[in-house]
């Protein structure tokens, strides 16, 4: 009797990357890789035909300060497109928001230097900190992204932040089920950024 041998699958080839850089939001701290946003939009991606793989560059704990030092080491991944989306660490720590800003804006300018199209997700801090860093932390985003013209996400936890059962038992960092609303929330934008992406191709 002969033996079936099974058709090999062709091996998936990608369009272009996108790299999603950030801390722990990014990384997906409490959560399998496959259920962090950066797999979870991959797979919607490809889902309607977008060849994009979207490489996840979160490391827990990061600050802007911490992602400008390590920005030229994202570039060398080569990504087409970048998902920013840091700051929350630092306003936690109480950085001045100048600081923060300024930080955003090289690693922006680092992006847009290397030929990448950005998108920029906008973070907010939690009330108690006061109504000065509070009011003055979410323009941080807005200011950068009007200047630099980039394509702002409004708030990136939209519909997420504060709502128990999306997150951990720590009230901050999304679960699996929250993760996936990340998604739904943040997808119209990276999709109008493929569509300047492949217009900047042809």
């Amino acid at each position: 009797m002969k033996k079936r041998i099974s058709p090999k699958k062709n091996p998936l080839v990608y369009e272009c990357s996108i790299v999603a850089i950030g801390d722990r939001l990014t990384e997906g701290l409490g959560v399998e890789e496959e259920f962090a946003y950066p797999a979870l939009l991959e797979r919607q991606l490809m889902a309607i035909g977008y060849r994009y793989r979207v490489i996840n560059a979160g490391i827990g704990g990061e600050t802007s300060s911490g992602t400008l030092s390590r920005i030229k080491w994202v570039l060398r991944i080569d990504p087409d497109i970048a998902i920013l989306v840091i700051g929350a660490n630092d306003g936690l720590r109480g950085v001045n928001s100048d600081h923060i800003k300024s930080n955003i804006t090289k690693i922006v300018q680092s992006l847009k230097a290397n030929d990448l199209i950005v998108v920029l997700g906008r973070m907010r801090i939690v009330q108690n900190l006061g109504e000065t860093c509070t009011t003055a932390f979410p323009k941080i985003y807005q200011e950068v992204a009007e200047i630099e013209k980039v394509i702002l996400i409004p708030f990136f936890l939209e519909g997420v932040a504060g709502e128990a059962k999306l997150n951990q038992a720590d009230g901050i960092h999304p679960t699996a089920k929250g993760y996936r609303r990340i998604v739904k929330n943040i997808y119209p934008y990276v999709v109008e950024t493929i569509r300047i992406h492949r217009t900047k191709k042809n």
